[in-house]
């Protein structure tokens, strides 16, 4: 099997890096095309848990442009200038998903943090997208979490 165009989705925490490195070595033995997204997931809880009003405009844009910024300077260290950049606000396994298919991906790559306790019975994203995605998926093992 040959990937030709792979799906890089970071949350742009310092793990961005290694998993970058991961999927620019893997694209470059494919020669394959990677396409960087990040998806903005703004819900604000109060301490009761429950969701507040949506965020105030300016603030989504803040979160946008700051995440366009820090998007490309990944892009810069990982060699990947030239690589379609993508920043969206919505659900993090939502818009994965829908931009997997957008751009016909056959390969996405993303960050797997070791979880314990009640984040582990709950389930991830990593988990949630291996039953919505129409392609392979490489859960990068990362120390965080």
């Amino acid at each position: 099997m040959s990937y030709r165009q792979i799906l890089l989705a970071v949350d742009l925490s310092e793990d961005s890096d290694a998993i970058g490195r991961r999927a620019a070595a893997i694209a470059a033995a494919f020669g394959a095309n990677i396409t960087l997204l990040h998806v903005v997931e703004f819900i604000p809880m109060d301490p009761s848990g429950e969701a507040l009003m949506p965020p105030p405009v300016d603030l989504e844009s803040e979160l946008l442009a700051s995440g366009r910024t820090r998007l490309a300077e990944l892009a810069g260290r990982l060699g990947l200038r030239d690589s379609r950049q993508e920043i969206v606000l919505g659900g993090i396994k939502t818009e994965i998903v829908r931009v997997a298919t957008e751009i016909g991906a056959d390969l996405i790559v993303l960050g797997s943090h070791q979880r314990h306790g009640l984040a582990l019975m709950l389930g991830s994203t990593e988990r949630s997208l291996l039953s919505a995605t129409p392609c392979d998926v490489l859960a990068v093992r990362v120390q965080g979490g």
